[in-house]
């Protein structure tokens, strides 16, 4: 399944959702641009790689924020066109509902903590690898933890492929997320025999989303009493 769109209207323009994906994509083209012997080598530099946060020490090439400023600035980067492009679509149906809802700081800072519990999942089951974490998917899969408690009746506008058939459907948020969670369980699981394997962090999924669950009623603005939100600045 691939989201194309919500049925969910945002009242304000999705301003952090949008500086994140920008930020996202120059950062992917100057990588593009290295040749690949510097590139791996600046995603090494800014990259969480678990062994270093389990162990405290510094593997070269040296971190320029260190290995837990390195929580965050993984979060920026991206391993393919692929990659980033799954990422910043996701974040752009998701997010900016989300960004909505919490107010542009709060939303950043609840991505930016969620982005950081999925790396330190994902360390916790893998804490003596040496395989670079990066990308945007565990502070996404956040804003998809998220998106349900916010807004459990919006519908997901969705691409469905089964077999040669490809249609066009509205699922229930609830829905849409849940199946989209039990695929991220399911993999994980079965990567859990291949700890030395590299590919896609499953783990730092399902910490991400349980962080977007649980965090969002400590940052979702309160109901008053008039049944209307606080918008959060």
């Amino acid at each position: 399944m691939i989201p194309i769109k919500d049925i969910n209207p945002s009242r304000t323009a999705p301003v952090v959702t949008s500086l994140i994906i920008i930020i996202c994509f120059f950062i992917f083209l100057y990588e593009v641009i290295l040749p690949p012997d510097l590139r791996e080598i600046f995603i090494s530099k800014f990259a969480v790689i678990p062994y270093e946060i389990t162990h405290g020490i510094d593997v070269p090439p040296p971190d320029p924020l260190t290995p837990y400023g390195n929580l965050i600035s993984y979060q920026y980067l991206h391993g393919s066109w692929m990659h980033i492009l799954g990422n910043m679509l996701f974040l752009w149906v998701f997010g900016d509902n989300v960004e909505d809802k919490l107010g542009k700081l709060r939303y950043f800072i609840f991505y930016t903590v969620c982005g950081i519990v999925a790396a330190l999942i994902q360390v916790l089951v893998y804490p003596n690898s040496n395989i670079p974490l990066i990308g945007a998917s565990g502070a996404i899969s956040g804003v998809l933890g998220a998106y349900p408690v916010l807004f459990p009746r919006a519908q997901i506008i969705t691409l469905v492929f089964i077999f040669f058939l490809v249609d066009v459907v509205a699922v229930p948020a609830a829905v849409w997320i849940a199946a989209w969670f039990m695929i991220q369980f399911i993999s994980a699981m079965v990567s859990a025999t291949h700890l030395s394997m590299g590919g896609v962090a499953w783990f730092a999924h399902i910490g991400g989303f349980l962080a977007g669950v649980i965090l969002t009623k400590f940052f979702a603005p309160k109901e008053n009493g008039m049944g209307s939100y606080k918008v959060a600045s």
